[in-house]
């Protein structure tokens, strides 16, 4: 028989524009009737949710659940991992509420927002063994950081549509956000030049060469940007990342293709270059802002390696693993 203690159930209450914590008793019973008992934890700020995640780990409980958006879901996976980067929690696995404004990674899994399609997944219990990604950088005060994610890592405009984003009112949703957000980064923006090197699973190099881009997503799921379906080919078990290059587009450039991102075609403009790698590498001589799950944590240089298979996830029934793609 399960106990309250089995479950812990991450609860930011600002996300959404805080519509999360405004229904939280309404939230609270919806997920009591798909969960039944469990313990719940409102942050208060960020970063909480991966101190909460790593001692519920340590005491043993079987199951976190993330209530928020994909930065909620970023810090909580971080706490599936000790400070010096040991995993934790053995068998434990994570599920999902969305609940935040861009969304991105419950797009990859097929997770709606209404309760029954994310209460049904948390319900049936099925579980798949995804891949992370792992990023060594440097914050906006030069102190190097390690953090994992389990969506993207772009560098380059998303790091700047980011802080506009986050740093404004969130009301409108996430897909007007976002965009709001890239036409005000727009409006200052020059390409940026990166030094960039990609690895195959093997340890070959894919590429390696400078460049002047728009953005760089390393990519294990596929939308980022409030549904930009930026890496349609991006699988999260295949043990590799998808590398997408937005090159040296113009402005003129980049506002007539941006639909071109959202319908997922424009891996065939001739700016826009794809890899596939499980490691990447990234620097440059300017200050270059990073995009990691929705935050913007700090800058270039940048190093990025797959750790496969390292997370369990609860999925819906339809979600398909790469064996059966």
């Amino acid at each position: 028989m399960s106990t309250a203690g089995d479950t812990l159930v991450v609860v930011n209450p600002n996300s959404g524009n805080g519509r999360t914590g405004r229904g939280w008793p309404r939230l609270a019973e919806q997920l009591r009737h798909y969960l039944g008992e469990f313990r719940a934890s409102l942050t208060s700020g960020p970063g909480e949710a991966t101190g909460l995640v790593r001692q519920a780990l340590r005491d043993g409980c079987r199951r976190i659940v993330a209530v928020g958006g994909d930065g909620t879901n970023n810090e909580v996976v971080n706490g599936f991992f000790a400070e010096e980067g040991k995993p934790l929690g053995g068998q434990a696995c994570l599920g999902l509420v969305p609940r935040g404004t861009g969304g991105d990674l419950r797009k990859s899994l097929g997770i709606g927002l209404a309760a029954e399609s994310w209460g049904q997944v948390l319900a049936a219990g099925r579980q798949v063994e995804i891949d992370l990604g792992r990023a060594r950088f440097h914050d906006d005060s030069g102190r190097p950081l390690t953090r994992h994610f389990i969506n993207i890592t772009s560098f380059g405009l998303g790091g700047l549509v980011d802080d506009r984003v986050n740093n404004s009112t969130k009301a409108l949703g996430g897909k007007v956000s976002f965009m709001l957000g890239t036409l005000k980064a727009l409006g200052r923006w020059r390409n940026q030049q990166v030094d960039l090197e990609v690895q195959d699973g093997a340890g070959q190099k894919v590429f390696t060469g400078s460049l002047r881009v728009v953005n760089v997503a390393v990519a294990n799921g596929q939308y980022f940007g409030g549904g930009m379906w930026v890496a349609p080919r991006a699988r999260l078990d295949d043990g590799l990342f998808d590398v997408v290059v937005l090159g040296d587009l113009s402005k003129g450039e980049l506002m007539l293709k941006t639909g071109t991102i959202y319908r997922g075609t424009h891996l065939r403009l001739d700016k826009v270059r794809h890899w596939r790698g499980s490691r990447v590498v990234a620097r440059s001589p300017e200050r270059v802002l990073i995009d990691m799950d929705g935050e913007q944590p700090g800058q270039l240089p940048i190093e990025l390696e797959i750790l496969p298979r390292a997370l369990r996830l609860l999925v819906p029934d339809d979600f398909m693993t790469t064996e059966k793609q």
